[in-house]
């Protein structure tokens, strides 16, 4: 018992005290004590899993990983309860029912304690713990539901919201809903019991330890529980049914009965007294008489506390009442209404219920319905003081600033104001006074309070008023009391509305109450206040009854708002018609006093809102004098002089229009528009507008006023206007404020583009004055970079140019125009992320600029000349192109720009080009300006041509910086022209047909063509471009440039003969573009010899016209290459040191092209070579270091390897025996020296002497391979044992290291340095390395710290270099790893096997596993996770596309490769170590993962290139149908490489390893399975299974006793084995989802086998079919084995009941003692380990 850090004593292992102690108590058969901190259980239920001895039977039911957690529970560290709380419940979910059924009997105590956890993170984790256990146990759970209902039904009600959110998913999860209530009345009694012992027993210190829990939790633990626990038995009361409620009544009586269930009305707490409230509304709800019983207290408790005015207790408590009101029926005589209710009522209405009028005063009418006359009496007090305190409740401070709090009060005060008159709806006196007071003291005061108060106005009150009346008005038939009624509420409203108008000084706000309160009675359903509110309101309805007791139902009406005419409305009754309209006559009649006595505006005002809604000729006729409603008014029509409202029109209107010093003129307006609708016709309105607009127009009005329209006061203010708004634009004025300026900028615009006889309204000076205005601040916004409150001012000016453009003749004669224009087309032709334009802006700017070119050509002309305009387009056009390079967006919109601007030019001279031709020459650079921007395009676009060998260039070599440099985020500025003259020419010709160009300017046009085609070129040659330079090269082949030059330009043969002449000259990029002109222009022989005349004028040779030849030579008749070969060679032959590399260069070229020479003349050549190796050593460059050799020197060895290997290929009769040692000894020194040179690999001359070097290599090795049948009796003797022991050995000791050390040298594959191409040949030229070679390489040894491999050193070394490689983010170093390995892959299984027979004496009974090769599986391990990151958000069965040679095509591409590499591997294994690779793939779940993978990477319909999406046909290719060979060639193929190189790793995968992928796919869920199913059906099955068939027929296998036979058409393979008087035959059928589907074994003819054994034979073969990996031909020998040793003696093992073991093959070796028996190893370990016993499966023994 001593401390934790005590020393043990040497050798004490006997357990402590304590540890005895509980051994004692078992051995003596005494109780077994509880879990620690549980305690002893009285009631039979385990406490917890018991730790101890004895309990071995109850400890075997839980798991240990349970066991574990479930004393983590125990814990009181929060943090560790609810990671454990979380851990269980994972648990739960991951595993099987039987495990987590052993935890049920521990559960419900451990529940009922953490489910009252004060940390409410463990509450709400518990209850999704507990789902998961109830989603697993499912009706296990009922033993234990009653221990648990109480608790349960408690946290479903816990005031943290989301815990109680999870225990009612658990709830839910556990029992339907049509099963909650059952299951809540199997555990009544058990709830009430929880229920009332935490209700009545439980205080804070009894549920929480005084000593450890701080009070302040202890107090919140116990007002949590007694919340939840009264919410708890209100939900009991609510779900349980009728009968059980009855058979619980006694119970409740006994919970309710005790003082202290009582006392929680007055708890201090707001969250207990709510839920308490909640318990008695349920009480007198769903249990009445139990409420009646306990009446006294009940009354007392809810009544007296109707003050209570928390928001969390106010609701509980209003619902509380009611239900008391309805169901106590002599609630009243237990308490005094007099003193102790209603004056705490009436003070809490007073207050506008404190805040919580949208929770109180809904009740208030349900509440004055239920009482009776003796609270009521006297009713005339009764309701005064009523009302009076509701209507005062609207000036309490939170009436006042709450719109929602007012609009409650006034719909209560409504409500109850409408019931109150219908309950007092007779003629005795004291009736009658209560409706004079109702109507004179409440309604009309409130009505009258409303007039003068906007939120008052802006609430509900006025639709209320109306619907009461309404109301009122529907029974008016019925009864005289409402008619009477009606009237004396229009006398008193009348009263109201006159006093508030009859005033000099009426207030602005009364005056619009009174029209808006006339127009809702006008339309009443019209109103958008009602039609939003309705959506609001509660689902809660009040039928108001008659006297009779007749039910009165509101109609609803759904019309759409309408404007009337007439005091008719369809909303309106004709009783309040008639009210109306005298109430709206009266008004009008006095406001217009006002207005004709006093000027009153504010009546006039008044006036219009009147006449908006009430616009009848009753009313205008009130509005005019008897001596005004006579008269002719000068219309001319009769009818229409009678029509008051036009008179008033007329008479009054326009006169107000009139008056001096008016500012506000809108609503006189208004009043126009209300005459209007008077009006019969649309003719009698025409008539009325234009007689106003005539008034005001008269034509001497404008001579009169010239003189001051055009004058300096006017013409000033103008512009002071215009550069006022301008200096308001340019300091950002709010978007809010722009409207106001609206009408500025509209006057502005009017007098700049109105005009008189032909002038501007205003003078020419003050036109020139605000345009040049205007241009100075377009030009400073446009500098600016607060675009968003530039918009406004760019907008306005656009709209005012636009219209000045257009409507102005000879407007850009002033200079500030045209420069206004030119500022505007600055903005046109720049992109939006520099100007930060909307669209809309831009829009109007171009339309303004479109507006101003066409009237500038237009007017001008001739005079056109004289412009500026287009010198300073141009100009500015230039410098962004040249000098500002441009980005791909900011070029299309200045493309688009200048083309706009050209094809406006065209269209406004459409027969005078001259100005459109004179503006594209001066947009076109000089030829100096050509040479300076052509030159600056980077030089990294000749490693393609140079490479690929289209190209022959003897430059200096740039430094590495030069390659190493990365294009700008710009396009070079002779993209930037091409493109833009491109199209600008393009838009011209279309327009202009070549009219009006000249000599020179056709000279331009050929100079411009051929730089297109340059950059076209360049683009074309540009290798790993950045994304703009090919996005560029795709819009200009999306304009078809090129084409369009060779068709639609004038005289199209002299650009192919400037690009020759450009050729002959500059060479390099120019051959380039010759030559894709003569491919897309259609050139006959005559033009391409017009271009040259005579093949002696290229001699002398240079680099320039070497590079011509090259690109001409296929297009040259036959004769001109015979030529150009005599040529070369006779200068070849005198071997003139400068130009031999370019007559080796002219000869190779003829040669390619199948020029004839003779083999005199090629050994001529070869001699000559022979002599330079001789006497020019150093031209060889053997042993030289090539970055210090110059690039002609280069050249001329890679011109030498080229004609050796052209030589190979088309005439290597002509090498004799010095020959071949020239040709295979320089070979080997090239490569030498190629190797010793890696640093410079960044050199592009360098890479292609080395490509050069293995393209050499390659034709070597693919001649010695297989010698043409005519060369092979002329070789040497010794040439081919040399090649094989000498040369090729010594090519790969070379090669195979260079792989390897490239990477080292060049880490990166995205530095523009990396060798790429060189990889490239390399990988092709390894292509040939014997076996041989790898198994004994002289790589550096390499391995892996504890990698296990049976492998030789050599070949674990090779393995673990080229491994990592297969992730290289370089896909033909990928691809060279990939078949260097695969060479090896097949001789690999053999190490293993070795080790494998060592192994077999030392097998312990485990299921055998081998791992396959360690190197693989590391980088399979190491690319999964990649895998996962790239394709887990694709679900299986969709395709992912993988954009080709990104970073996940290398990743993807290594993976499938490494796949492909172990199923090679596999595919050579035996039958026994497959076994036991399968295994360890099992248990790695690496086929697992790929699988997965491979149905996100295999397309959906593999057919080969797309030929398709019908079902495969037998004609049909499939990416499973053809085979797949990684090539190193970068084509459009690399797109479809991952989709096919992954259809044949699963092709792969189903051949070789049938079993695990048949295990994988029953492993699946639903989707999954039915996915892969249908497409391996569709596309794989049918050609697996005819490749099955066909390998069963064409084997050459012979089995002793055994013949094989196979039929196609039905799938079956048929084995008949025979032996003695022993005939027994198998049928095997091939499923239609083969290899999914098991392979059924059927039974044929047997002779001489019993049944029994007939039996065990078939389930043997069909499990070595269904679980072997392999096919139908192993399965059949491993099942033939099996019968001979069963013929032969050998007893079947008793456990599998078979002779040979289906995963090891092994014999039954392992025999009882006793009953001798013997069994597989195998076999009896799964035995032991599943059983839990070691004892012997036949006799019980104990095995030993």
């Amino acid at each position: 018992m001593g401390g934790k850090n005590k020393q043990r004593t040497k050798g004490n292992v006997r357990p402590s005290s304590s540890g005895r102690a509980a051994e004692l108590l078992a051995r003596d058969g005494a109780g077994v004590p509880g879990f620690v901190g549980f305690g002893a259980s009285t009631s039979g239920d385990p406490g917890y899993v018991p730790a101890i001895h004895g309990a071995e039977e109850i400890d075997n039911l839980v798991d240990a990983d349970f066991r574990l957690v479930l004393r983590k529970l125990s814990k009181r560290d929060s943090v560790t309860k609810l990671k454990a709380v979380q851990e269980f419940g994972t648990m739960c979910h991951e595993r099987d029912s039987d495990t987590v059924k052993g935890v049920l009997p521990y559960w419900p105590r451990i529940y009922c304690k953490i489910s009252m956890d004060h940390d409410r993170r463990v509450r709400e984790a518990t209850h999704q713990a507990f789902e998961q256990l109830i989603l697993k146990v499912r009706r296990n759970l009922a033993p234990y539901l009653k221990s648990i209902m109480g608790h349960w039904l408690i946290a479903q009600c816990d005031t943290y919201s989301p815990a109680a959110s999870a225990a009612n998913v658990a709830f839910q999860a556990a029992f339907p809903l049509n099963k909650q209530p059952e299951a809540l009345s199997f555990c009544k009694d058990e709830i009430l019991t929880v229920l009332q012992d935490n209700l009545l027993k439980e205080t804070a210190d009894t549920l929480s330890d005084p000593q450890t829990v701080p009070v302040e939790e202890r107090e919140a633990k116990y007002v949590r529980l007694l919340t939840s626990s009264l919410l708890a038995l209100k939900r009991l009361l609510t779900h349980l049914p009728h009968q059980e409620r009855e058979s619980l009544r006694e119970r409740l009586g006994q919970l309710i009965a005790p003082g202290k269930f009582w006392k929680y009305s007055k708890h201090k707490t707001p969250q207990v007294r709510g839920a308490y409230f909640e318990v008695l509304a349920s009480l007198c709800e769903h249990v009445p008489e139990l409420a009646q019983g306990e009446a006294s207290r009940v009354c007392v408790a809810v009544l007296l506390s109707i003050d209570d005015t928390d928001p969390v207790v106010l609701p509980p408590l209003w619902e509380a009442v009611l239900h008391v009101l309805s169901s106590i029926t002599d609630c009243w005589s237990h308490v005094n209404a007099q003193k102790g209710v209603l004056p705490k009522l009436w003070v809490l209405l007073k207050e506008g219920g404190k805040g919580l009028a949208t929770a109180l005063h809904p009740n208030l009418l349900p509440f004055i319905s239920k009482l009776p006359d003796e609270v009521t009496q006297p009713a005339f007090n009764f309701y005064s003081t009523f009302f009076t305190s509701l209507v005062l409740g609207l000036s309490s401070e939170r009436a006042l600033s709450s719109p929602s709090e007012s609009a409650a009060i006034i719909c209560a005060t409504m409500e109850c104001l409408r019931f109150c008159m219908l309950q007092n709806s007779g003629e005795d006196e004291e009736q009658k006074c209560i409706q004079n007071m109702l109507i004179t003291d409440q309604l009309l005061p409130l009505v009258g309070r409303a007039l003068g108060s906007s939120h008052l106005q802006a609430g509900p009150l006025f639709f209320q008023v109306v619907d009461m009346l309404g109301s009122w008005e529907k029974r008016a038939g019925e009864k005289d009391l409402f008619c009477r009624l009606l009237a004396d509420f229009w006398e008193e409203l009348g009263r109201l509305c006159i006093l508030h108008v009859d005033q000099e000084e009426a207030e602005q706000g009364a005056l619009e109450g009174i029209a808006t309160l006339l127009w809702i009675m006008q339309n009443p359903e019209s109103a958008a206040w009602r039609q939003t509110t309705r959506k609001k309101k509660r689902e809660l309805k009040i039928c108001f009854s008659d006297l009779d007791g007749k039910e009165e139902k509101d109609e609803e009406l759904q019309r759409e708002p309408q404007n009337k005419t007439t005091f008719q409305s369809d909303d309106c009754s004709p009783l309040r018609t008639r009210h109306l309209g005298e109430l709206v006559k009266q008004l009008a009649k006095l406001n217009m006093v006002h207005v004709r006595e006093r000027s009153s505006a504010r009546h006039l005002h008044f006036l219009s809102l009147l006449l908006r809604s009430f616009s009848s000729q009753e009313v205008f006729r009130v509005l005019l004098t008897p001596q005004e409603c006579e008269g002719d008014l000068g219309l001319g029509d009769e009818a229409l002089s009678k029509n008051m409202a036009v008179r008033f029109l007329l008479l009054k209107v326009v006169t107000w229009l009139k008056q001096d010093g008016r500012s506000d003129t809108d609503f006189v307006v208004e009043m126009v528009f209300s005459v209007l609708r008077c009006c019969g016709s649309g003719d009698e309105k025409m008539l009325i507008l234009n007689h106003l607009t005539y008034a005001c127009a008269e034509p001497a009005y404008m001579d009169l006023c010239q003189g001051w329209v055009k004058g300096s006061v006017l013409g000033e203010k103008l512009v002071s206007l215009a550069a006022e708004l301008c200096e308001m634009g340019l300091r950002g004025t709010p978007t809010s404020s722009a409207p106001k300026h609206a009408h500025s900028w509209a006057l502005i615009s009017l007098s700049l583009s109105q005009q008189h006889n032909n002038e501007t309204l205003i003078g020419k000076e003050y036109v020139e004055k605000i345009i040049d205005r205007l241009h100075a601040t377009l030009s400073e916004a446009k500098g600016m970079s607060d675009a968003g409150n530039m918009e406004p001012l760019v907008s306005f000016i656009s709209d005012v140019a636009a219209n000045f453009f257009s409507a102005v003749r000879g407007c850009l004669l002033l200079a500030s125009a045209e420069d206004l224009l030119f500022t505007v087309f600055q903005l046109c032709a720049q992109d939006q992320t520099v100007t930060r334009l909307s669209d809309a802006v831009l829009h109007k700017l171009r339309n303004a600029f479109f507006a101003g070119v066409h009237a500038l050509v237009s007017f001008l002309k001739s005079e056109v000349k004289e412009a500026k305009f287009f010198l300073y387009v141009a100009v500015w056009v230039k410098n962004q192109l040249i000098n500002s390079p441009l980005g791909l967006k900011s070029l299309e919109v200045l493309v688009e720009a200048v083309q706009k601007l050209v094809e406006t030019v065209g269209m406004a001279q459409p027969g005078d080009p001259s100005l459109m031709w004179r503006f594209i020459n001066s947009l076109t650079p000089t030829g100096e300006e050509w040479t300076k921007i052509r030159q600056s395009l980077p030089p990294q676009w000749v490693k393609s041509p140079l490479l690929s060998g289209r190209l022959r260039i003897t430059c200096d070599c740039p430094c590495a910086d030069v390659w190493k440099f990365r294009m700008p985020a710009r396009l070079p500025a002779h993209l930037c022209v091409c493109a833009l003259l491109g199209q600008v020419v393009c838009t011209a010709l279309h327009n202009s047909d070549q009219q009006g160009a000249d000599a020179a300017a056709l000279l331009e046009l050929r100079q411009t063509a051929a730089e297109i085609l340059y950059a076209l070129q360049w683009c074309a040659e540009m290798e790993c471009a950045p994304p703009m330079v090919a996005e560029y090269h795709k819009m200009l082949q999306d304009w078809d440039l090129a084409t369009k030059i060779h068709t639609q330009w004038p005289d199209g043969s002299s650009i192919i003969q400037t690009v020759f002449t450009r050729s002959m000259i500059e060479g390099s990029l120019w051959s380039l573009t010759l030559s894709r002109c003569i491919q897309t222009a259609i050139v006959t022989a005559t033009d391409i010899k017009g271009l040259f005349g005579d093949v002696e004028s290229f001699f002398p040779l240079s680099e320039k016209s070497v590079s011509t030849i090259q690109v001409l030579c296929p297009s040259l008749p036959r004769e001109d290459r015979e030529a150009l070969v005599d040529l070369a060679i006779a200068e070849l032959l005198n071997w003139q040191e400068e130009g031999v590399t370019s007559c080796l260069a002219i000869l190779h070229c003829c040669l390619k092209e199948d020029t004839p020479v003779a083999e005199e003349v090629l050994s001529a050549v070869i001699a000559t070579i022979m002599e330079w190796r001789n006497s020019k050593e150093e031209w060889f460059l053997f042993s030289s270091h090539l970055g210090n050799v110059s690039v002609g020197e280069l050249m001329l060895s890679v011109e030498m390897m080229r004609f050796f290997c052209w030589l190979l290929s088309h005439s290597s009769a002509v090498l004799q025996g010095a020959q071949w040692d020239l040709l295979l000894c320089s070979m080997l020194a090239w490569l030498e020296t190629a190797s010793d040179n890696l640093p410079v690999f960044w050199n592009p001359w360098v890479q292609l002497f080395v490509c050069v070097n293995c393209e050499l290599i390659v034709r070597l090795s693919e001649f010695f391979m297989a010698p043409p049948s005519d060369v092979v009796g002329t070789l040497p003797a010794e040439l081919c044992t040399e090649w094989q022991e000498f040369f090729v050995e010594g090519i790969h000791s070379l090669l195979l290291p260079l792989l390897v050390r490239i990477p080292d040298e060049f880490t990166d594959p995205d530095d523009p340095l990396f060798p790429v191409p060189v990889l490239r040949s390399v990988g092709k030229a390894l292509m040939y390395i014997p076996v041989q070679q790898l198994t004994n390489n002289k790589l550096p040894a390499r391995f892996v710290a504890g990698q296990k491999s049976n492998l030789p050193a050599a070949l674990q070394t090779l393995l673990n270099t080229l491994s990592p490689l297969l992730l290289f983010r370089a896909r033909p170093l990928q691809l060279a790893a990939y078949h260097v390995l695969n060479k090896v892959m097949t001789g690999l299984p053999e190490c293993d096997g070795e080790s494998d027979s060592s192994r077999a004496e030392e097998d312990d009974g485990e299921e055998p596993s081998l791992s396959p090769p360690a190197a693989l599986m590391t980088i399979l391990t190491a690319t999964e996770e990649l895998l996962e990151n790239i394709l887990g958000g694709v679900p299986v069965g969709e395709f992912a596309v993988v954009q080709p040679l990104s970073v996940e095509h290398c990743c993807i591409l290594g993976y499938l490769l490494s796949w492909k590499l172990l199923l090679t591997f596999f595919k050579a294994s035996p039958s026994h170590l497959r076994v036991q690779y399968s295994s360890h793939l099992k248990k790695s779940r690496s086929l697992h993962k790929l699988l997965l993978y491979l149905f996100r990477l295999m397309p959906e319909n593999p057919t080969l290139h797309c030929q398709g999406a019908e079902a495969p046909s037998k004609e049909t290719k499939t990416f499973f149908t053809e085979t797949l060979s990684p090539s190193f060639c970068n084509t459009d193929a690399v797109q479809w490489e991952v989709p096919h190189l992954a259809c044949s790793v699963y092709y792969c995968t189903l051949k070789d390893l049938p079993a695990m992928v048949r295990l994988w796919w029953n492993s699946q869920e639903k989707r999954v399975s039915s996915a892969v199913d249908r497409f391996t059906s569709r596309y794989v099955s049918s050609v697996l299974s005819s490749q099955e068939i066909a390998s069963v027929q064409s084997s050459t296998h012979s089995f002793e006793n055994m013949t094989v036979k196979a039929r196609c058409a039905s799938r079956e393979v048929i084995a008949t084995y025979s032996v003695d008087d022993v005939f027994i035959e198998l049928v095997i059928q091939l499923p239609q989802n083969y290899p999914l589907g098991c392979i059924t074994v059927e039974s044929g003819r047997r002779v001489g086998v019993a049944m029994q054994q007939w039996r065990n034979w078939m389930l043997q073969l069909s499990t070595y079919l269904t679980h072997q990996n392999g096919s139908i031909m192993e399965g059949l020998a491993l099942w033939k084995n099996n019968v001979d040793k069963r013929f032969e003696g050998v007893e079947d093992c008793m456990i599998c009941f078979s002779v040979i073991h289906g995963s090891n093959y092994s014999l039954p070796k392992k025999a009882c003692h006793t009953c001798k028996k013997k069994f597989h190893s195998a076999c009896l370990y799964k035995w032991f380990t599943s059983s839990n016993k070691s004892t012997c499966p036949l006799c019980r023994e104990t095995f030993f």
